[in-house]
């Protein structure tokens, strides 16, 4: 990661972990002093609504509140731990049997490492800190987007890319161009935004259909961001439309509370599959492919009643990241057994 973007995604870090691990509204002025002493008033200013408008892109909920609820004072900022919880990840079956995660989370190393650094700091510094607001913050992709890389930091330093994409339809790649402004998550994919040199447009680009690695194809600095560009909204604007997916499962007690913040329905103290534990029974919507990826990620603490076409699926996925894990298995054994 060069220093432009290491620096950004620091500063990004930063703010988030500071308004996620306090429980009240931080003051701008609070903020500005930690993290932007450097700057200037107007350049505070800048980049603050800019770093705002990064998180917020990414899924990050931003509150906006007055410091004092009795008198209509200077506005703070916070993230409510509640509502931010990034989502759980899809991996292939030959994936899991390598890293020996079946159907579980990874994290983004490099954010994670950033994370840890962006902590120490803040401690140091003095901020009073709940790092157990962490949990939920632990940045993860899928398994299917292995360039989120390369398009996060061409869009901090305003550098072109070059990548084979793979369009909803059609088996073969063709090479495409881009000066991206922005990754953002909408509908439960990840999407880069941006001018489509080729083409001369705006367009967007789900990142799971790169086929391969992308690649820097200018020099930093090479192109800017038109004024007043809001990637959200042009995610929205040229992204397929959501498909809302309902389902109603059975979920461990204690367990799945992202699924039951949101639900739709719960009926507790119901029958389950097994009796270490009570059950009950949530019924929940998702706009988007995601919910699949999404229930499997709680392993045995969920299981699926319905519909059958979802239960279906999800065995399935189950089933071949079993015989790979055994496949695997099996070849290491050969292995050893010739050596």
């Amino acid at each position: 990661m060069s220093g432009m973007a290491a620096r950004k995604s620091e500063r990004l870090l930063n703010l988030l972990i500071m308004l996620l691990v306090q429980r009240h509204y931080v003051s701008k002025e609070r903020i500005r002093a930690i993290l932007y002493p450097d700057s200037s008033h107007e350049g505070f200013e800048k980049m603050f609504e800019r770093d705002k408008e990064e998180l917020r892109s990414l899924g990050v909920p931003i509150e906006v509140g007055n410091m004092d609820p009795l008198f209509d004072d200077e506005p703070g900022y916070r993230i409510p731990p509640d509502r931010f919880a990034l989502p759980d990840v899809s991996l292939e079956a030959d994936e899991a049997a390598v890293i020996g995660l079946a159907t579980r989370v990874w994290e983004h190393a490099r954010l994670a490492e950033a994370t840890t650094e962006a902590v120490r700091k803040l401690t140091a510094l003095g901020v009073p800190l709940d790092v157990s607001a962490l949990d939920i913050a632990e940045p993860r992709l899928s398994a299917d987007e292995p360039s989120f890389d390369v398009f996060w930091e061409a869009t901090q330093e305003r550098c072109p890319v070059e990548f084979e994409y793979r369009r909803a339809g059609q088996t073969a790649a063709a090479t495409r161009h881009l000066q991206p402004w922005g990754v953002v998550r909408y509908s439960g994919r990840w999407y880069a935004v941006g001018l489509d040199t080729d083409r001369g447009e705006e367009r967007v680009f789900r990142l799971s259909r790169v086929q391969g690695t992308a690649r820097r194809a200018g020099k930093p600095g090479s192109y800017d961001v038109p004024p007043g560009t809001d990637v959200r909204a042009t995610a929205r604007r040229l992204a397929p439309a959501p498909v809302t997916e309902s389902a109603v499962v059975l979920v461990r007690s204690g367990a799945g509370l992202p699924l039951r913040r949101n639900a739709d329905a719960v009926e507790t103290g119901v029958s389950g599959p097994d009796d270490r534990t009570g059950w009950d029974r949530v019924t929940v919507s998702r706009s988007g492919p995601g919910l699949a990826d999404e229930l499997l990620g709680y392993g045995a603490d969920v299981v699926v009643e319905e519909p059958t076409e979802l239960r279906s699926r999800i065995v399935a996925r189950l089933s071949a990241v079993e015989g790979a894990v055994e496949g695997a298995a099996a070849g290491a054994a050969a292995g050893e057994e010739q050596g």
